[in-house]
């Protein structure tokens, strides 16, 4: 009987099988590790993917900057200089990381010139108006807002997630509460995050709509003008530029 056992014993040593299913191979014998087999390589995660909350937690410490921008009378005029295309460093930002890129919001009524204000720059920015077109073949379809929005989003995350350098948002973002899911997002994936505020007097915004081929009913302007929220730094914007209205006769 020991001699049984002594063997069994000896048998089950000699046995170095793989009863791992992760894997995919029970049963089959482990490989030795030497010169001729040596350990599997592990993939390290040096970097973060973009949005990850290491990322979106890291310190980064912006340069707050407040610019005023006048436009003429008729805001298709063209202003003088080149546009904007390239981000510069600010002089004495300290943060380790810098920014990916910058994510611009416009805010401001119907008529106060958003969309031309792109337009001279030659900028193609995200449009609720143009993705009421694309979704609906109607520009002023109202009926499904949370829809348009949510699409909206959907687009400028995957531009942030393509890395984009700059993205663009052209709606109303009349209040803090409208601009904070844009802001959140953007920081989330480290872009700095820059106002664009429309400082247009209602009426001036109101004869400018009543001149447009598509107008928007004027007290549903009237209710937007109520509801409109300057951009403040507090609300995690990096840069504020004020556009406003050149009167004829005013001095630039």
């Amino acid at each position: 009987m020991r001699n049984w056992m002594r063997e069994r014993m000896k048998r089950r040593k000699k046995k170095t099988e793989n009863e791992s299913e992760a894997t995919g191979k029970v049963g089959q014998q482990k490989p030795p590790v030497d010169a001729a087999h040596p350990e599997p390589i592990v993939p390290t995660y040096d970097e973060m993917p973009s949005g990850s909350p290491e990322e979106a937690d890291a310190p980064v410490k912006e340069e707050r900057r407040m610019e005023t921008e006048v436009q003429p009378e008729s805001p298709s005029t063209p202003p003088p200089g080149p546009p904007e295309q390239k981000p510069a460093a600010p002089a004495g930002r300290t943060s380790t990381r810098p920014p990916k890129g910058v994510v611009v919001l416009a805010i401001g009524l119907p008529g106060s010139g958003k969309t031309t204000w792109f337009k001279r720059r030659g900028v193609t920015p995200l449009s609720s108006d143009l993705l009421r077109s694309i979704l609906f073949d109607d520009i002023t379809e109202q009926r499904y807002q949370g829809l348009v929005f949510s699409t909206l989003r959907s687009l400028l995350r995957a531009r942030l997630i393509a890395r984009m350098p700059w993205n663009y948002v052209d709606a109303s973002n009349l209040a803090p509460h409208e601009r904070r899911q844009w802001i959140k997002m953007a920081k989330g994936f480290g872009y700095e995050v820059h106002a664009v505020f429309f400082d247009v007097p209602l009426e001036v915004c109101l004869e400018r709509n009543r001149k447009r081929e598509r107008q928007v009913k004027e007290e549903m302007v009237q209710r937007m003008a109520a509801k409109l929220k300057p951009p403040t730094f507090e609300e995690g914007f990096a840069k504020i530029t004020v556009v406003r209205v050149k009167r004829a006769g005013e001095q630039a």
